[in-house]
């Protein structure tokens, strides 16, 4: 692809540039470095239409890494729920007060590499858009528009290396984050995984999937193993209009994370009867819980959260839809 690809690319951006609460516009000064890596690990597996608001309340409760390096786990956990994903967020509370004990963000990509949780395309990003660093920042929407451009038709997942070194190829030296930027744009709303928008793309001219005349068929679609089903129970402890909550254990699923108390998810199948059943999709396997009512005193560490109060618990989305749904049944058979 010319050189001039990228000043095309740049040029659309300038023009089209979506508004996001973390970023810069073009001709402004370059974004917090805080702000760049906090929305970074926010939007790994995780829409930006999601993220937006949970952004601005991270940044209104911790304006500053300093901040959030110095808040409870607990708290951030419980801002965190819902975002999926629990390991992101014991990362984001390791590597803020790795941040706040040196000083500041470092600014190259490889000192980046060194902090908890960055890995290669994280580090890239933040290097790039706050920095202004010449960084090779690849993320998904990215990759789908090397591999359209080029004509790439094996999964992405094969193309790793390729796509690296196209994007390299492709990557200016002026203006390298807005570049980034501009490629992420480009992958999230017109060079779309279905129906793209070639006749608004920038590229297009160059662009051998459009030439093609099936720009979807690029790339090849990763095939799906089937996941697993796990199946778990999880108690329901009730009295004076509370139930029992406890913490998980800081490592394994939803480390740390508020939760129904119960064993961990090895069971063959699910005893009966239960005040509720929920299904959950984790990225290796998927999970039945059943929740039991349990009659007694709880065992271990934990604290009565008031029903009419389950929405400060912080509970994330399986326990939260677990609850939900014991809430909805007992209204149904009092109605």
């Amino acid at each position: 692809m010319p050189a001039s690809a990228a000043e095309q690319l740049l040029d659309h951006y300038d023009c089209h540039a979506r508004s996001l609460p973390w970023r810069s516009m073009p001709g402004d000064a370059p974004p917090e470095p805080y702000h760049v890596w906090l929305s970074e690990v926010m939007l790994q597996q995780t829409t930006v239409a999601t993220v937006k608001p949970r952004f601005r309340r991270f940044i209104e409760r911790w304006p500053t890494v300093e901040a959030l390096a110095a808040a409870p786990d607990e708290e951030v956990l419980h801002e965190w729920a819902g975002l999926g994903y629990y390991a992101r967020a014991r990362n984001l509370i390791a590597c803020a007060r790795t941040v706040a004990a040196r000083g500041d963000f470092p600014r190259t990509e490889s000192e980046l590499r060194k902090l908890p949780g960055l890995g290669d395309y994280t580090a890239a990003a933040v290097a790039a858009i706050a920095f202004g660093e010449r960084a090779i920042v690849v993320d998904t929407n990215v990759a789908r528009v090397i591999a359209r451009v080029y004509g790439l038709r094996k999964p992405l997942a094969e193309a790793r290396k390729e796509i690296r070194e196209l994007a390299d190829r492709m990557t200016p030296d002026r203006r390298p984050g807005d570049f980034a930027q501009a490629m992420m744009d480009l992958g999230a709303t017109i060079c779309r995984p279905r129906n793209p928008g070639c006749g608004n793309c920038p590229l297009a001219s160059g662009c051998m999937a459009r030439d093609s005349g099936t720009p979807e068929s690029f790339p090849a679609p990763k095939a799906k193993p089937e996941r697993p089903k796990r199946y778990g129970v999880a108690w329901w402890f009730e009295r004076d209009g509370a139930i029992w909550l406890t913490r998980r254990p800081e490592r394994g699923m939803l480390g740390g994370m508020a939760a129904l108390p119960g064993p961990e998810w090895n069971l063959d199948r699910l005893p009966t009867p239960s005040l509720a059943l929920v299904s959950h999709g984790f990225t290796h396997f998927t999970l039945d819980l059943g929740v039991i009512h349990r009659f007694g005193t709880p065992d271990g560490e934990g604290w009565w959260q008031p029903l009419e109060r389950i929405g400060e618990a912080g509970l994330p989305t399986l326990y939260r839809r677990a609850v939900e749904e014991v809430i909805a049944r007992k209204d149904d058979l009092a109605a």
